[in-house]
Formats: C-alpha cells, sequence, structure tokens
C-alpha cells in the first residue's frame, strides 16, 4: 500500500455541520499514506475545529459522501443482501463480479478518510485530556472499522499509522476481541459522566448527549456479539449479556442516525436518480405478501401503473430490457433527490441508520432464542422489534401495526418470466412452537426488513445466518461462487496486492484461505449443512 492520498491541507469549516473539506492529491509514498498524524497541517487546533473533523469522520464511516454510496453500497452490499438488483449493462456486481476499481475505492476512501481522521481526532483528544471525546471518538472508530472487517476479513487496524511501508493486516478474530475491550473503556469513561457533552452539535447523531452514546455503545456491543456467535458461542453470550445488563436501546428516540442536510446529502439519493437498478424480487415478496405497511415506503409504484413489482438479481446482459425501468419498482420517494421533482421526495435529507432500536430487539429476540438472558422472551423481543421498525417507518396505526404483527399471510410468487415461486415460507405471526431454525428465520427476515437500506449490516446478516434466504442469481458469472450461493467477502484491493505485497501475503495466512469471494471471514462460521437453499 505504498500509493495513499496524502492530504496537504485541512479546511476546517464551521458552517453547517462542519465537515471537512479536504485538497488531496496521489503519490506513491506509502510513509505518508500510514502517518496520519502528519497529514494534518494545523498548529491550533481546539475542542470546536476538532469536532469538525470528528463530523466529517463520522458522515464518512457509513459511506455516504457522494459516490461513495455507489461504490460502498448500491453496486455490492445492496446487490448481495437483495436489497436492490441491477440492469445497466455497466455493471456485473449482482452476477458477482466485483470491479477491482471499486474495491481499491472503498478501501482507500477509508483509510485516507475515514480512519486519518478518526485517529486525529482519538490521539488529539487523548493527548489534550478530553476524556469523553476520546471515549466518542473510540465508540466511532469500532462502528468504522467493524464495517471493513466485515467485508474484507483480516484489515489493517492496530498497525495503522505506523509509519512503515509495509503494515501487517490484523486477524478478524482478533479485531473484534479489540472491539469489546474499546468499548469496555469507552463505556467506563461515559458511565462516570452522565449528563455531560462531547462535540457539541459537531456530532451528528446526538448532539454530543454521552448518555445517548453510551446505550448506542452497547447496543453496537450487542450488534458485534450476535455476529460472532457461530465462530465463538461463548463470547458471543458473554458480550451479548453484558449489553443488555449495561443498557441497550429500547425506543426510536435512542437512534442512531447520521443527520444529513444540503451539504452533507443523503448518500443514497445522490445514486436513485441514475434510473440503473429496481428494488429486489426478494423484498417485493415479502412485503406484499405480508400486506406490510413499508412497502408503499421502500418501493415506488411502477412507472406502467400497474402496482409494485420486484426484479429477480443477477440478470444476465442479454435480458437487461431499457423497459424494465417502467415495469419494475424504483426505491420509494423517501430516498429521491429534492430536484427530480417528486411529490414527498426529500431524500437529500433522509437520515442515515447506524444502530437501531428496532435491530437492537431483534439481536435480543435471537439471543433470547439461544437461551441467553436478554431481559424478556423471544416472541415478546421480536414484536417490539416489529414495532419499532413500523413505527419508524410509516404512518401505520397501533391498531394496524398490531394486526400486522399477528398476520399469518406469506410471501407471494412474483409475475415474472422466471415464474419465481414465494421468497420464502414463513408468516409474521412468530411461531413459538416451530422449530429453532424456523423462528431465527422469522427473527432474520424481519430483521432484514427492519435494516433497510443498510445493505452493509444486512449483507453481513445474510451471510452469518443464511436469512433471508432470498432467490437464487438468474446467473452468476463468478466461477467459485454458483448461483444458489452467497458472496461471501470483498477480495482485497488489487492496490495493496501491488504495494502492499508482503502485508497481503500475510494477511492470506490469517484469513485462512485463498483471496477470493467464497472465502468466508471467521464470524461466517455456520455450518453450511443448516444454510437454507434460495428460493428458485
Amino acid at each position: 500500500m505504498k500509493y495513499i492520498i496524502k492530504i496537504y491541507r485541512i479546511y476546517f469549516l464551521g458552517l453547517l455541520i462542519g465537515l471537512v473539506t479536504l485538497f488531496i492529491s496521489c503519490t506513491k509514498n506509502f510513509d505518508e499514506l500510514n502517518t496520519p498524524q502528519n497529514q494534518l497541517v494545523v498548529e491550533k487546533i481546539d475542542a470546536n475545529l476538532l469536532g469538525q473533523a470528528f463530523a466529517f469522520a463520522q458522515y464518512q464511516t457509513m459511506g455516504v459522501y457522494n459516490y461513495s454510496y455507489l461504490w460502498h453500497s448500491v453496486l455490492y452490499s445492496d446487490r448481495f443482501s437483495q436489497y436492490s438488483s441491477n440492469f445497466h449493462p455497466a455493471f456485473q456486481s449482482d452476477e458477482y463480479l466485483a470491479a477491482g476499481a471499486h474495491i481499491a475505492s472503498i478501501w482507500s476512501r477509508f483509510y485516507s478518510s475515514v480512519a486519518t481522521q478518526i485517529d486525529f481526532v482519538e490521539k488529539y483528544s487523548q493527548e489534550h485530556d478530553m476524556p469523553l471525546e476520546n471515549a466518542v471518538a473510540k465508540i466511532l472508530k469500532v462502528e468504522a472499522y467493524h464495517r471493513m472487517t466485515d467485508h474484507f476479513g483480516p484489515i489493517i487496524y492496530s498497525q495503522f499509522g505506523n509509519g512503515k511501508t509495509t503494515v501487517d493486516y490484523d486477524s478478524q478474530k482478533d479485531i473484534y476481541t479489540s472491539f469489546f475491550k474499546t468499548l469496555d473503556s469507552a463505556v467506563a469513561v461515559l458511565t462516570g459522566n452522565p449528563g455531560k457533552n462531547a462535540f457539541s452539535i459537531n456530532d451528528q447523531m446526538y448532539g454530543g448527549n454521552v448518555d445517548k452514546w453510551r446505550i448506542f455503545a452497547n447496543s453496537l456491543r450487542l450488534r458485534l456479539a450476535m455476529r460472532v456467535v457461530y465462530a465463538d458461542p461463548v463470547l458471543a453470550q458473554q458480550e451479548a449479556e453484558k449489553a443488555v445488563a449495561a443498557g441497550v436501546m429500547m425506543s426510536n428516540s435512542d437512534n442512531g442516525k447520521i443527520t444529513c442536510t444540503i451539504n452533507s446529502l443523503n448518500g443514497l439519493s445522490t445514486t436513485t436518480y441514475h434510473e440503473e437498478w429496481r428494488m429486489s424480487a426478494s423484498l417485493y415478496s415479502v412485503l406484499a405478501g405480508y400486506n406490510d405497511p413499508r412497502l408503499a415506503v421502500y418501493l415506488a409504484p411502477r412507472w406502467d401503473g400497474q402496482g409494485y413489482r420486484g426484479l429477480r438479481n443477477g440478470l444476465p446482459l442479454n435480458q437487461r430490457d431499457p423497459n424494465i425501468v417502467k415495469t419494475y419498482s424504483a426505491i420509494g420517494n423517501r430516498w429521491r433527490p429534492l430536484y427530480t421533482g417528486l411529490w414527498g421526495a426529500a431524500g437529500d435529507n433522509e437520515p442515515v441508520p447506524v444502530v437501531t432500536s428496532a435491530e437492537v430487539y431483534f439481536l435480543r429476540a435471537e439471543g433470547a432464542l439461544r437461551g441467553w438472558d436478554m431481559g424478556g422472551a423471544a416472541a415478546d423481543l421480536y414484536n417490539n422489534g416489529i414495532r419499532m421498525s413500523v413505527s419508524n417507518m410509516t404512518t401505520a396505526t397501533p391498531t394496524e401495526i398490531e394486526d400486522y404483527i399477528s398476520g399469518t399471510s406469506l410471501p407471494v410468487a412474483i409475475n415474472d418470466s422466471w415464474n419465481s415461486p414465494p421468497m420464502c415460507n414463513v408468516p409474521v405471526a412468530y411461531q413459538s412452537g416451530a422449530d429453532f431454525e424456523t423462528r431465527l428465520e422469522q427473527i432474520i427476515t424481519q430483521k432484514w426488513i427492519a435494516l433497510f437500506p443498510d445493505g452493509w449490516e444486512a449483507w453481513s446478516e445474510r451471510r452469518r445466518t443464511g436469512y433471508p434466504r432470498g432467490y437464487a442469481l438468474i446467473e452468476s458469472l463468478n466461477p467459485d461462487i454458483t448461483k444458489f450461493q452467497l458472496m461471501r467477502r470483498l477480495q482485497f484491493s488489487p492496490n495493496e496486492q501491488s504495494d502492499n505485497a508482503e502485508g497481503v501475503k500475510k494477511a492470506l495466512d490469517l484469513l485462512g484461505g485463498p483471496d477470493r469471494n467464497d472465502t468466508r471471514v471467521w464470524w461466517d462460521a455456520k455450518p453450511l449443512s443448516d444454510y437454507p437453499v434460495p428460493s428458485n
């Protein structure tokens, strides 16, 4: 990784959300990339300017900056989680082929912006005796790096910023172990300082409220604990129960969401006007079959006036008819940019979910299903997860939500050229007497609906559990993955393989398999015999 982006100057802007404007140029000197403290040409930084650096990192962590969202989410995780499907002839990620340039961009943008800024804020706050800011920066660091390691497996973590030309990767197991320790130290600081504030208005999630950040950190711990359940069930239960006991999200007022404005647009809204993709058949089959009130929010009516319909993933090039744009549903107006002129469109300002109470209830429901102490029964926690999501995303009345929770209807078949059957055969109403996998499928399927549009997290959960089962691809072009299998990870950046060859070589030993899309990351350890077969 000798290439890197050298930041010659950072101007901290104190307007609106206080984003940092970066002026960058490419260089072949890795020393400059891997020594982030030397990239900040700022002699005097006060708490306000530090907050603006934090705001920049916070916004970039979710990959929502302009076209970053297209590369980070729309073309990859959104496809692999089967939230959306591609019909543009230029892109083949929906057929399991990843473009090296896109992967290199995901990697380089993270390490040249997100990692650099978090590293600076964390170190500066520590050196200048700012414990609350330091604790919050550590929590953001865990959120940022867990998204990266979940995509690639081993990544550069503990050695970032060491100034060397060859940088070793950390194993995913070691990274996750570090995550839990980091959250321990951060939560301890915040717990000892109730009612205090860190970063104030520069904090785009909670306005600096450290009590909310403590709840966020515990909820993030719960997510990470469940992520490792098949790789280390003892650790998973220990960390999950610790999180719940310390206090996790209980209502939508606790939700962690990045605020977006005209100066920090919602990244998804910057891609929707292209009309290069449509919503997936998986999402449509489930929402339509359940009579889900979120259907009219997540999907837009077809242009031909024939209601809603989803498109199967893996569409071959010779079937990518431009008329698809008219006969399948686009994403709902909530994520459409204002300048499209669509009635009710306000996607530029739609907040970006990071962790929500709905997700937390589903995590607790799964933990209770496994026999852990989650502070409630699996059925009750599952139902509360649905309540949180539907009330957060729609205007459904309490009576309508309760009717939905007790619904026994099933997903529908798709009226398409492939005669696609229903995506799965589980209802909304919790099946308390069913076997473990059936109940797990219900929990994760509803969780998948609630996570929308966060494809990064949804793809991770689909790999971890096999749910939702989704549809088989129409076609896979990847020689290592059939149309009935899942994309398990992204390959390492091609620039890394040329510029940090020794680091990547060691990373492959940590990965435990070849640098291919079918190699499973450490936590992706559920026996393949227990995975469901996708519908076809």
